[in-house]
């Protein structure tokens, strides 16, 4: 017999709290595994009884998400040795409400919410020749903290454990009772390279729970914005990339062309990291023509360099030695892990919310999906330059067909007892921002997250029987967010 049906709803489209169907547990892990999508989001919310509500987001085909939600009391048999990709999802839940994962094979804490960051059971391999390397938190560089346990024999890596949570803020917590004025705030520094696009996530869900229509133009505006925020980035991945191998011509040209698409951010809005541009409701800054005019000028001159730098990149025989076949994961371990964004597309999956699930203008724009075959470091870079080439002519389009018309309406107050799943392609990959309303209207619950969250395990598989030496190339392959996993 058929389990009772999934709500079925779409990106940024609200549902009533009572519609989201409440199973038992086996029927709730059936309708996981009959859905037959990727799990975008799992998470839990307290009820007044003591129990646990457990709330499912699978992303579906066909545009379609499905909601299903599950009430658990001190204890549920673990999901993860039959699907992989709520591992880190059930860990998180254990952690947060001491509830026992009971069969997951490796319970250990996530972000450390009652102190002791860091005190854990790390995985140890036992044999002759054995050897254990730590790697952080503190780093020599001027970058955020991590902890990397190394089981090595000689320099072939067995298992790398990644412990996280030194930067844990407690942001989800403190969005209970929101939106009010430090809301947006909050969203805008989540991961402070990902401005845009956790911006964009929560203004969608704020303006389909409140029922706005924003203007074309905005959408048209926050779109520009948020390729400009890939654009900068992909750009500055590829310098990374060719200074962990050494080569320094790419990594000269793109650390300068970085800051040159981060200019044409601030061009807009006067912030290089686009804080202020996205407002609930539409955009918080309109362009007349001439800033438009001089947007486009200046967006041609950084392709032109950057096209100059990526060539030398591809044509260098002892870069392409070191990239390829460097940390690969197949398409098989994607789709195990759920793995999202530039990390899935270069494993040749076409994932890409902008294509799979659109919002905004990306119904009208569509943007092609690049992919790569390899999974490899070369075609993790290699996939963020064909993506440099799309937005970059998706930018031109948009600036060339702007709509007219207002930049912002007012929000009207928020639906209560509703849910709304709100998902963005930004720079990394699929972010996702679930919101569930009160009877007041305010936040009851609301769930973040960010592509990292999907991907870290993905980067301690690539370094499976790989050099130790090639982690930091891998490391940058990947170019995860250690705030936006840690929230």
């Amino acid at each position: 017999m058929p389990v009772r049906s999934a709500c079925a709803t779409r990106n940024g489209r609200p549902v009533p709290l009572a519609e989201v169907p409440i199973l038992d547990f086996p029927a709730f892990r059936e309708m996981l595994f009959d859905r037959g999508g990727r799990i975008a989001a799992l998470f839990g919310r307290a009820l007044a009884n003591g129990e646990v509500r457990l709330t499912a987001v699978v992303a579906g085909a066909q545009e379609t998400l499905h909601l299903v939600s599950t009430d658990v009391n001190r204890r549920f048999p673990s999901l993860t040795p039959e699907l992989p990709q709520v591992h880190l999802f059930e860990r998180e839940i254990a952690e947060q409400y001491g509830i026992r994962v009971e069969g997951h094979p490796w319970l250990n804490p996530v972000r450390f919410p009652k102190g002791s960051v860091g005190v854990m059971d790390f995985f140890r391999m036992q044999g002759e020749e054995i050897h254990e390397v730590a790697v952080g938190p503190v780093h020599a560089g001027v970058i955020e903290p991590g902890h990397f346990r190394f089981q090595c024999h000689g320099e072939n890596v067995f298992h790398l454990e990644i412990s996280l949570g030194y930067q844990h803020r407690g942001i989800e917590w403190k969005l209970v009772g929101a939106p009010d004025k430090r809301t947006l705030h909050y969203m805008e520094t989540l991961a402070g390279d990902t401005s845009i696009g956790h911006a964009i996530a929560y203004c969608e869900a704020v303006e389909a729970l409140s029922g706005a229509v924003v203007p074309p133009r905005a959408q048209a505006l926050r779109a520009i914005a948020l390729e400009l925020e890939r654009l900068a980035n992909h750009t500055g991945d590829l310098g990374a990339l060719a200074n962990d191998v050494g080569y320094l011509p790419t990594a000269s040209y793109c650390g300068r062309l970085r800051g040159d698409f981060l200019n044409l951010t601030a061009l807009l809005c006067g912030n290089r990291f686009g804080r202020g541009l996205v407002r609930p409701g539409g955009a918080g800054f309109d362009a007349d023509e001439t800033r438009l005019r001089e947007l486009a000028e200046r967006l041609e001159a950084a392709m032109q360099d950057v096209t100059a730098a990526a060539g030398l990149l591809w044509n260098s025989a002892s870069v392409m030695a070191r990239f390829e076949q460097t940390g690969t994961i197949t398409p098989e371990q994607c789709q195990d892990l759920g793995l999202v964004g530039v990390v899935a597309r270069a494993c040749g999956v076409e994932r890409d919310v902008r294509c799979e699930f659109p919002w905004g203008r990306y119904h009208a724009a569509p943007i092609p999906i690049a992919t790569a075959p390899s999974g490899d470091v070369y075609a993790r870079a290699y996939v963020r330059w064909l993506e440099i080439q799309n937005s970059a002519a998706f930018v031109r389009q948009q600036l060339q067909e702007l709509p007219t018309g207002a930049v912002r309406v007012e929000i009207p107050p928020l639906a209560p007892d509703h849910m709304v799943v709100s998902l963005v392609e930004g720079w990394r990959g699929e972010i996702c921002h679930v919101a569930v309303t009160d009877s007041s209207g305010r936040f009851a619950a609301y769930k973040v997250v960010d592509p990292s969250f999907h991907n870290w395990a993905g980067l301690a598989l690539a370094l499976r029987n790989q050099q130790i030496s090639d982690f930091p190339l891998c490391n940058k392959s990947f170019n995860l967010s250690y705030c936006g996993f840690d929230l």
